[in-house]
């Protein structure tokens, strides 16, 4: 099974975004030891993102696969460590650019809950600049985002009154340790991500982004009744339900959106989301209360709205 999880990540996850991490992970799929190696871990740390974001962190952008099998050959432990004490936490704050439209068509003010949050930099669309193309938005980080022309773009940022996070595991923006492992998440081949990051963590570090350690599936009613009543709670999340692996736990999770009155938007892998039929290749949806919105870059450089 592990072999198939890193084939099909060279294919179709990594070949057309990092040819450097598609090497590695085809080798990684033919060599034993690494194999080998994998198979003593729980099986949510089989995922490849995981080992090959550990790999960076520990020893700086990868280079190709002899580079990655020396380096494992030389600190097979300390990577073990690290993919035991860490999750894959990727929080592109350009995923805010797709999430935009949805949120400006609401009534404001809004009331942002994040599950899956990571450092929190997604709870901070109000905060960005944005770049459509045909419609710009200054901010003091301007996120660039192709638009389809069915695309309804707002004129300004929504207004957002409160916010929190939820994550099984937070991250904090001012510890100099969780943004060294948030860059290693950053593939290789994508380093003109890395000034964005580095200026969404300053700017979640000033604002003082509030992410509290929970499980989106149990302890999201208790955060949702602290929002304020006279604005729109919106509880979102983006590439998150796909680590949730119970369909049950996943339907029950929406219920619990509705329960609490919250518009919900979700921003995944299709096949994630409860109660939607259509499928992607490599694209992401975005679903408003379960409905179909738009397709989705899952690093925010692109919406189409449907």
């Amino acid at each position: 099974m592990i072999p198939e999880v890193y084939r099909g990540f060279a294919e179709r996850e990594a070949r057309p975004r990092s040819p450097v991490y598609a090497e590695i992970a085809a080798h990684i799929a033919e060599d034993e030891r690494m194999l080998a190696f994998l198979g003593e871990l729980p099986r949510p740390k089989w995922q490849p993102n995981l080992f090959l974001g550990a790999v960076q962190y520990l020893c700086g952008p990868a280079r190709g696969w002899p580079w990655f099998r020396d380096r494992f050959a030389e600190r097979a432990d300390e990577i073990r460590e690290v993919m035991l004490a860490r999750t894959t936490q990727t929080n592109e704050p350009a995923r805010c650019a797709t999430l935009l439209p949805a949120l400006a068509a609401l009534p404001q003010p809004l009331a942002l809950i994040e599950v899956g949050a990571s450092a929190g930099l997604c709870l901070l669309p109000d905060k960005y600049g944005y770049d459509y193309g045909r419609v710009r938005i200054p901010g003091p980080l301007v996120l660039p985002c192709r638009a389809g022309e069915r695309t309804p773009l707002p004129s300004r940022v929504p207004e957002v009154v409160w916010r929190a996070g939820l994550d099984l595991n937070p991250l904090d923006a001012s510890s100099a340790d969780d943004r060294a492992w948030l860059e290693a998440l950053i593939w290789p081949g994508e380093e003109e991500r890395l000034p964005r990051l580095r200026a969404a963590l300053d700017l979640a570090r000033a604002e003082g982004v509030d992410v509290r350690r929970g499980d989106l599936r149990t302890d999201l009613p208790a955060l949702a009744a602290q929002a304020p009543a006279e604005a729109t709670l919106v509880v979102f999340h983006t590439a998150v339900l796909a680590y949730v692996r119970a369909e049950a736990d996943r339907r029950a999770f929406g219920e619990t959106v509705r329960k609490a009155g919250a518009v919900w938007l979700a921003n995944e892998n299709p096949a994630a989301i409860p109660g939607v039929d259509l499928r992607g290749r490599g694209e992401f949806l975005l679903a408003v209360d379960g409905r179909p919105t738009a397709w989705t870059d899952p690093h925010g450089t692109w919406i189409d709205w449907l």
